[in-house]
């Protein structure tokens, strides 16, 4: 019986090679299209987080600066270098003015940081009665006792006041009234505030200036404890703020949101001379500028009157993605950004010019290349609504 030899089936090495190699590019492409999902997936988690916290830092920030100046608005008030010590360490902003510094008071101050992030302070006061004022009738050169040349009315125990000088270019003082006005004896009986008390947060038991009878006015500013002297910073990657109306928060800045890597802010000058400027029919801007300018062309840089020329703030907010993108694997070097944002670029508002800013957006103790990261810049404008609503000086 002859026995026939059938042929096996199965594959040649040349053929297994072929299937080794196709399902080796098989999972390449598999892993290829997993780690760009991923890097997709990672880029649009980053632009959610830094769309959230760029946002609330922009809503809280504008927030403050629709308010500032509510309240301060009087032109022997606005710009003073004023004394404030604080018991719960809240410092008022420091200022240029004629090579000195000062500590003006005023709707907004900048602290310029250049390329890295500013500081910028925002005071308000909450006096329902706006500017409810009275005179100094007898020199003041110490002391807890002002006398006053009329009966209070719109002042209470407990309210924050700002001592004036009616001559520009001396000091102003903020102290708290802690005497019950009610039962102060009607006229002709001497009027006083007193200004001293344990209790008393703000200048408690001195002024720290001196001011002349007929010479000085007491400015009402509202109830202590909402006067809202604030300020606004970045720091390692927080958005930070001091403040006076918040508890614990005069001395050490509380975080309020994180991943902010920059906080840039801008005056808007009007800039009008002479006759021109009428702050009453409306305020325009003339110029944006980082620092203080000689506004007002008095010849001095930063003086009180140039606080009073400040009819808009334009103010910038520098969010970063919650996590860094991996690095290039060729290159080891990350490209989610290549080059540092800029802001203020735009045109400005009224006049059209623009002073732009390149920002340095690493953070100090960042092990994480700033390349790795991908940003947003929040941009705002906020006209001062005071800054035209002021009384005569008269």
């Amino acid at each position: 019986m002859t026995r026939r030899l059938r042929k096996q089936g199965g594959f040649s090495l040349v053929e297994l090679m072929v299937s080794v190699v196709i399902g080796l590019l098989a999972v390449i492409f598999a892993t290829r299209l997993m780690t760009d999902s991923e890097r997709t997936k990672d880029g649009a988690l980053g632009g959610s987080d830094s769309m959230q916290n760029g946002m609330l830092a922009m809503f809280s920030i504008s927030g403050d600066a629709e308010y500032a100046g509510f309240g301060l608005n009087e032109p022997l008030m606005v710009g003073c270098d004023t004394v404030l010590v604080d018991s719960d360490d809240y410092q008022l902003a420091p200022a240029q003015r004629g090579g000195a510094t000062v500590r003006p008071l005023a709707a907004a101050v900048i602290e310029n940081g250049g390329a890295g992030p500013d500081r910028l302070s925002l005071y308000a006061g909450t006096a329902l009665s706006g500017t409810g004022t009275v005179r100094v009738q007898e020199n003041y050169i110490g002391g807890t006792r002002i006398d006053i040349d009329r009966r209070p009315y719109g002042f209470a125990q407990g309210d924050a006041i700002l001592v004036a000088p009616e001559k520009k270019g001396g000091k102003c003082s903020v102290a708290q009234v802690s005497n019950n006005l009610d039962a102060l004896a009607p006229p002709p009986s001497k009027q006083y505030l007193m200004v001293g008390g344990s209790g008393n947060r703000f200048n408690s038991g001195a002024l720290g200036a001196q001011y002349k009878g007929d010479a000085a006015r007491v400015f009402n500013l509202g109830p202590a404890n909402r006067l809202a002297l604030r300020t606004w910073s970045v720091e390692r990657g927080y958005l930070r703020l001091r403040a006076t109306d918040l508890a614990g928060a005069g001395e050490n800045a509380q975080a309020v949101a994180d991943n902010i890597v920059s906080l840039k802010a801008q005056y808007g000058f009007d800039t009008r001379v002479g006759a021109a400027f009428k702050p009453e029919f409306g305020m325009r801007v003339g110029a944006w500028s980082s620092t203080m300018l000689d506004a007002d062309s008095d010849g001095v840089n930063g003086g009180a009157g140039d606080y009073q020329r400040i009819a808009a703030l334009r103010i910038a907010v520098v969010a970063r993605a919650r996590n860094p993108e991996r690095p290039n694997a060729s290159t080891g070097q990350c490209m989610a950004t290549t080059a540092r944002p800029s802001v203020f670029a735009t045109l400005g508002s009224d006049n059209g010019n623009a002073v732009p800013v390149q920002v340095d957006v690493a953070v100090s103790g960042d092990a994480v290349d700033w390349r790795c990261y991908r940003y947003r810049v929040f941009e705002t404008i906020v006209p001062l609504r005071n800054s035209g609503w002021r009384p005569t000086s008269s």
